[in-house]
């Protein structure tokens, strides 16, 4: 199927880029904040991750500074704690993944033939709640009030008796609210991976970088939602006395470890797996041959992704455990060695059945293979419980994170940096920079960390902030410390070749390197809507196949030529076969993401300094601007029959991105409310004052009680109000809208009589959520499920007002199927609920 406009005349091309401009133009000046596009924000995220990195590197060279020698005082032991824990938190939660996710935001739509991502006002929400979470959290350091914890927080040294001042509460408020970033960023690449590709590019078409994003974005949702359960727990038990990891009161600090290490774990390949795509991509490019075993590939990194989720016992052998689960969680931590290896061959059969070019972007994929498979190595011995309980909570263990963690991300994202450069700026990099940068980078990691496993073996533990001179640890901390050094000054030659080549770097070429993708058929640096008019895929490697696609693209003879009557357009696509099936008209800048990230910062803050009713003023403003956010959806200045080549507008037709959208939020929920009953569950049969407990009655799980029988209720309302609401949204699909308005209604007075419900439920239970840890549980999943039923209603309350407008009907009938999904899920939320607070705990309790 065509789905453009048709091909465009030679002499119509400057009014085609003059009509693009003017409607994809970035905020400029005071108005940057209102900027919505991909490449600007996928750009920001970059620069601000960087930032941060510098600032974390800083840290790490205080870190050597003070260990460098035997009993050096360079900072007081509380302040070392500070600069120890923020370095890790800075490195994982602020640069790592926003980095990364930072490329991928700039860099997939380009890949994937589309002028901009499905949600772009959601990417610039992230990234306003990235850059104010960051700043909140290193702010504490200049405060003198920043986590000292560690950067995995253990319990109970965070708790509220050995931690009471404000630093653990910056954390875990900081880093919950820099997790919303990461998660809206999961959910944006991943439907826009689906659901926004050009035509024909397949599933197996697709560029390897998009299918290591997918699965890290999917892992992001299903991966980050543990950390941040466990962040709201420990912040409710350090606040309102709620003791879920407080063994004397029935909670269990390991639990904290579980929910941390659920996320911990798969971070790692969250971090390692867009590495490892910017590898697949440039391998090929740089040996002049396509990858070898695309598809070996691909199933490598699905099944790592998978994997990675069995490993989190990994980090916990030290604890005391069952041997049966000390030894699958062992063979899980090998099996992962498996898909890595293949990807590892894939890139060395690539090489070696190709004619290799050298250049600098090549000699970071050389560093990054020797460290990375040394430290892939070092991981297969920490999976080993024996070896593992020897070094446990060593420099060993730090030694390996590092060469796994920047030995697999760092040296790929500056090759990725240097092979993409051209591309950020229209100019060439420094070849006598970027090889000293290399080197130095090299040399010094190799002799910072390699050494370090010494140390480690040598039995010196994390965390110590000095040492005597008396314990063979001497030489191996100074050389470890002369390394970093050496590894900061690569560092700066890095930088400076950044810095300086936007002004003395030659002008590159159109596509320097020779590539096969997409985003170098655009000009360097690129427009804000990339393309002038869209390609058509029928290979894997479109601009090696298709040597004149750039310009016919760059002529206006694609797809979608242009954007009459200022309308932001892409193409929609089947997420299996890539065929066109709708256009998806995009939202333009706004001030929105910026105002709302904004006011839920205000909300931290005022959290942190106790000023709860400030907060509760906040939250509630903070409500009202997502909720004219999402008035606002669907909105667009073209009738609604102005579609191409008989394509429907996406808000015409039968679904749309925002269905995709809300299904993979609720799977982010889903994690969340799982991890939960997990915790719930877990509280019941491991802690060991559990037995005692057992004598405690309560209203909820009493059988027959009339808790129980109101929560019930609650579940049998909000099934009903699913099913009104389907019901409603099937006639819709076939054409029949006169009844629309009464089934949301009845759905949204359903949900109302099911939270009503829920909270007599909730009173009648007679719970003592800070007396018991059961209790505190069963309380949070109560209100968990009564925050959603009010959502739901509010939600619902929105769609009959829009049904009323005439934005919701048989003309655009989508949106009621978003409402759907959050009401279907509330009910089973609900129906998981009850059996998890009424019929199991009388069959564990023999009652």
């Amino acid at each position: 199927m065509d789905g453009g406009r048709g091909a465009v005349s030679g002499d119509t091309t400057g009014s085609l880029h003059a009509e693009l401009h003017a409607t994809w133009a970035n905020g400029r000046g005071w108005r940057a904040p209102v900027t919505v596009s991909h490449g600007a924000l996928g750009l920001r995220f970059m620069y601000t991750g960087m930032g941060f990195f510098l600032f974390g590197g800083l840290l790490a060279m205080l870190i050597r500074a003070q260990l460098a020698l035997p009993g050096r005082v360079f900072m007081p032991p509380d302040v070392y704690a500070q600069v120890f824990t923020l370095h890790g938190s800075v490195m994982m939660f602020l640069f790592a993944t926003p980095v990364m996710e930072g490329l991928a935001v700039y860099l997939l739509p380009k890949m994937l033939g589309a002028r901009d991502l499905v949600f772009p006002r959601l990417s610039a929400f992230g990234y306003w709640c990235y850059l104010f979470g960051g700043l909140i959290l290193i702010s504490s350091l200049f405060l003198g009030v920043a986590p000292d914890g560690g950067w995995f927080m253990y319990p109970p040294l965070t708790g509220a008796h050995y931690s009471p001042g404000p630093n653990t509460d910056i954390w875990l408020i900081g880093i919950t609210f820099v997790e919303i970033s990461a998660v809206s960023a999961g959910v944006e690449l991943a439907v826009s991976i689906l659901y926004a590709r050009a035509p024909g590019m397949s599933l197996d078409r697709m560029p390897l970088f998009a299918w290591y994003i997918l699965v890290m974005a999917l892992m992001i949702v299903a991966g980050f939602p543990p950390l941040i359960l466990g962040s709201i727990l420990l912040e409710l038990e350090r606040a309102a006395g709620l003791p879920f990891f407080d063994p004397t009161r029935g909670g269990d600090p390991v639990l904290w470890q579980h929910l941390f290490w659920l996320f911990g774990h798969p971070e790692v390949y969250i971090i390692f797996l867009p590495a490892a795509g910017i590898v697949s991509t440039l391998v090929p490019v740089f040996a002049r041959h396509p990858p070898v075993g695309y598809r070996a590939v691909v199933i490598a990194v699905i099944s790592t992704g998978f994997i990675s989720f069995g490993l989190w016992v990994h980090h916990m052998f030290a604890v005391g455990m069952p041997l049966l689960s000390q030894a699958f969680f062992s063979a899980s931590s090998m099996l992962v060695a498996i898909p890595t290896g293949v990807q590892v061959f894939s890139w060395l059969a690539t090489l070696w059945r190709g004619r290799p070019v050298a250049h600098v972007p090549m000699l970071w994929l050389g560093g990054f293979l020797f460290i990375f498979v040394a430290g892939g190595l070092t991981g297969v011995m920490l999976a080993l419980v024996p070896f593992d309980l020897q070094v446990h909570d060593t420099h060993f263990v730090v030694a390996h994170l590092h060469y796994v963690l920047v030995g697999g991300m760092l040296f790929p994202l500056i090759a990725g940096l240097y092979y993409w450069l051209p591309h950020f700026s229209g100019r060439m990099p420094s070849l006598a920079l970027g090889g000293w940068g290399f080197w130095l980078v090299f040399v010094g990691f190799n002799l910072g960390f390699l050494v370090m496993h010494w140390t480690g073996l040598l039995g010196m533990p994390r965390r110590v902030h000095t040492y005597a001179p008396d314990l063979g640890w001497d030489l191996p901390n100074l050389l470890s410390s002369m390394g970093a050094f050496v590894m900061a000054g690569g560092v700066a030659c890095v930088l400076a070749d950044l810095l300086l080549h936007a002004r003395y770097g030659p002008p590159a070429p159109p596509d320097p390197w020779g590539a096969d993708a997409l985003e170098w058929a655009m000009p360097t640096p690129p427009p804000a809507y990339n393309f002038v008019s869209l390609p058509t895929v029928n290979s894997r490697h479109p601009l090696w196949d298709q040597p004149d696609l750039a310009s016919r693209l760059l002529r206006g003879d694609g797809l979608l030529p242009g954007a009459p009557g200022g309308r932001r357009e892409t193409l929609g696509c089947d997420p299996i076969s890539g065929e066109a099936r709708s256009v998806i008209v995009l939202p333009g800048n706004t001030w929105l993401p910026f105002a709302a990230a904004a006011v839920i910062a205000v909300v931290c803050i005022a959290l942190l300094t106790k000023a709860y009713i400030a907060a509760a003023v906040a939250a509630a403003a903070a409500l009202c601007i997502l909720f004219l956010w999402s008035w606002q959806n669907g909105v667009h200045p073209l009738p609604v029959d102005a579609a191409p080549s008989g394509l429907p507008l996406h808000v015409r037709a039968a679904d749309g991105p925002g269905l995709r959208g809300m299904g993979l939020t609720l799977v982010a929920d889903g994690a969340l409310y799982l991890s939960l009953l997990f915790g719930w569950f877990y509280l019941w049969v491991v802690p060991p004052s559990a037995v005692a407990l057992l004598c405690r009655s309560s209203g909820l799980w009493a059988s027959g009680s009339p808790a129980s029988l109101l929560l019930l209720a609650a579940a049998a309302c909000a099934t009903g109000a699913a099913l009104a609401l389907r019901g409603g949204t099937r006639r819709l699909r076939r054409g029949e809208g006169r009844h629309l308005f009464a089934g949301v209604l009845a759905a949204a007075l359903l949900c109302l009589l099911a939270a009503a419900a829920l909270a007599a439920a909730w009173s009648q239970a007679g719970l003592a959520p800070t007396v018991d840890a059961r209790d505190a549980a069963a309380a949070v999943v109560l209100g968990c499920n009564l925050v959603h039923l009010l959502l739901a209603a509010i939600v619902l309350a929105l769609q009959m007002a829009r049904v009323r407008c005439g934005r919701v009907g048989v003309h655009a009938p989508y949106e009621p199927r978003v409402a759907g999904l959050l009401c279907g899920y509330n009910a089973l939320a609900l129906w998981a609920a009850w059996v998890a607070l009424v019929p199991f705990p009388q069959a564990w309790s023999g009652t």
